[in-house]
C-alpha cells in the first residue's frame, strides 16, 4: 500500500499539491451543506455562493487547522464557518428570517452555534451519517465483491461471522479479515472527519 492511501482524506486534502483529495473533500461536503442551507430559507443561487465561500475558507485555513483530537473538531469547525457565512449573508441583505414553527430561523442559527444544543446534535448525526455513507461509496471499489459482502453482512445485517462464512462459502478467517480490512480502510479515510466507526 502506498503512503498516500495510509493518510486520511482530511490529511491529504491539506496538501496543496493534492488537488484530487481536495476535490473529493469538497464533493463530500457540498451536498451536506446544500441540504442544511435549505432549512434556512436560502435560495439555491445564494446557497451555491455560500458553499463556495465556505469551501474557500476551508481551502485557505485547512493546512493550519489543528484537529486537537477533540471529538467532532472538524465538523464543529465546519458548522461554525457555515453559520458565520449565513449570518453574513443575512446581514449584508438586511434580511430577517421569518419564523417557522415555534422558533425563528435566527434562533435556530444561534442553536447551531451552540455545541451542546439539540440542533447541533442533529447536525453532528447528519454529518456523520452523510460522510460515512459517501466514504463507503468511495472505498467500495477497492474491494472484491465477496470481501465487501462479508463486511456488509457483519456490520449492517448483524450476521455472525460463521453464518456469513457458510452463506458466502468462505473460510471464517477470511470473513474476519474482510471485516477488518474494510473497517481499517474506512477508519483511515474518515480520520478527523468522523470520530468512530464500528
Amino acid at each position: 500500500m502506498n503512503e498516500a492511501t495510509s493518510i486520511s482524506l482530511l490529511g491529504r486534502a491539506t496538501d496543496p499539491a493534492d488537488s484530487d483529495s481536495w476535490d473529493r473533500l469538497a464533493e463530500l461536503y457540498a451536498p451536506l451543506m446544500q441540504r442544511w442551507l435549505r432549512q434556512y430559507d436560502v435560495q439555491p443561487a445564494d446557497a451555491d455562493d455560500l458553499i463556495q465561500e465556505v469551501l474557500a475558507v476551508l481551502m485557505q485555513e485547512l493546512p493550519q487547522f489543528d484537529h486537537n483530537q477533540q471529538t467532532g473538531a472538524f465538523r464543529n469547525w465546519l458548522r461554525k464557518i457555515l453559520v458565520n457565512r449565513l449570518r453574513n449573508l443575512w446581514r449584508s441583505r438586511k434580511y430577517e428570517p421569518q419564523a417557522r414553527g415555534t422558533s425563528s430561523l435566527l434562533d435556530q442559527l444561534h442553536q447551531l452555534e451552540d455545541d451542546k444544543s439539540e440542533v447541533s446534535r442533529i447536525w453532528n448525526a447528519d454529518h456523520d451519517q452523510h460522510v460515512l455513507s459517501q466514504l463507503m461509496e468511495a472505498v467500495r471499489s477497492r474491494f472484491q465483491d465477496k470481501t465487501w459482502e462479508a463486511f456488509r453482512r457483519q456490520m449492517f445485517d448483524g450476521q455472525r461471522a460463521d453464518a456469513v462464512a457458510a452463506e458466502l462459502n468462505m473460510p471464517i478467517s477470511s470473513v474476519y479479515v474482510a471485516r477488518s480490512r474494510v473497517l481499517s480502510t474506512l477508519r483511515r479515510e474518515a480520520e478527523g472527519l468522523v470520530d468512530s466507526i464500528g
